[in-house]
């Protein structure tokens, strides 16, 4: 009796996986699908785009829409500007967030209540738009790459999340390196900083998104095109073009003169704005889950 009951729960242990896995494949297709579908269009032929159907693979492949924005110009400059913002943007957030961190995550520190309490209150209250654009104006920030950077450069979640790490390492570490005569400065770069990967990589990945999807600060204080990111220019190709002009383009830069569809050129432009971070957060996914963790252990 007890064997076939041990087999029919085994049966259906192996009915519930095999659900389960066709389900998540399923669910998986789904979601992938959308994507699939711009990658198919960003190499569609033009009057490929501009017929409706379900598609899995293209007719013929073109590399059309990508000559026709690269060789444009328009987006050149805001890529690049895109990239840097991301890079130093990242470095610039992540130095100031451990610097931060640091001190407040120091029992001994004075005022350190009242230093952490003045770093939550922004998370909860702001200026609004207009001061803040009234002190980037008074600053001389308008029209200046720095306005991309500097006031982002302290995230307080951030600084609070790698706070809670800082003090959830056992204090030993520590104690044994002041006794061997280190100071905190060679503790956090020599000792504290080479075991904190996972909460570091986690803070890198929020503030590389963070900067590379941004746009309605560039829209605001940026004027000049020649500073501008690529957002703000996928944004004003996806708003400036109505939904009725989906008919075949001419792209006079090609010797073939292929046709083009405005599809073809909003779907190449948005694979080009997502394609660094798709494929930077791979390498931190890994850490992802376990920095939030450790850095939520203790408050």
């Amino acid at each position: 009796m007890r064997a076939i009951q041990l087999r029919k729960a085994r049966r259906e242990v192996a009915w519930f996986d095999l659900l389960n896995g066709a389900f998540m494949i399923l669910f998986t297709l789904l979601i992938l699908y959308p994507f699939w579908q711009v990658f198919l269009l960003s190499f569609s032929d033009g009057r490929e785009a501009t017929t409706l159907g379900f598609h899995l693979w293209p007719q013929s492949w073109s590399f059309e829409a990508y000559r026709f924005l690269l060789s444009s110009g328009e987006i050149v400059r805001p890529y690049w500007n895109s990239v840097l913002r991301t890079i130093f943007g990242t470095v610039l957030e992540v130095s100031f967030t451990i610097l931060a961190a640091y001190p407040l995550a120091k029992r001994e520190l004075p005022f350190r209540g009242w230093l952490t309490t003045y770093f939550l209150i922004p998370m909860f209250f702001g200026g609004g738009l207009i001061p803040t654009y009234l002190i980037i104006r008074s600053l001389g920030l308008l029209d200046n790459f720095l306005v991309l950077l500097l006031p982002g450069a302290v995230a307080v979640f951030s600084v609070i999340i790698m706070r809670n790490y800082f003090m959830s390492l056992d204090a030993a570490i520590e104690e044994s390196a002041l006794m061997d005569g280190a100071g905190y400065i060679t503790m956090l770069f020599r000792i504290i900083l080479p075991i904190s990967t996972p909460v570091l990589a986690t803070i890198a990945l929020w503030a590389a998104v963070e900067h590379w999807n941004a746009w309605f600060d560039a829209m605001i204080y940026i004027r000049d095109r020649n500073l501008t990111v690529i957002q703000v220019i996928m944004r004003e190709m996806l708003t400036s073009v109505s939904d009725v002009s989906n008919e075949l383009i001419i792209n006079n830069n090609s010797t073939k003169q292929a046709q083009l569809a405005m599809n073809n050129v909003r779907s190449a432009i948005a694979l080009l704005s997502i394609g660094p971070i798709v494929l930077v957060y791979p390498w931190l996914q890994r850490y992802f889950v376990k920095g939030i963790m450790l850095g939520s252990v203790k408050g």
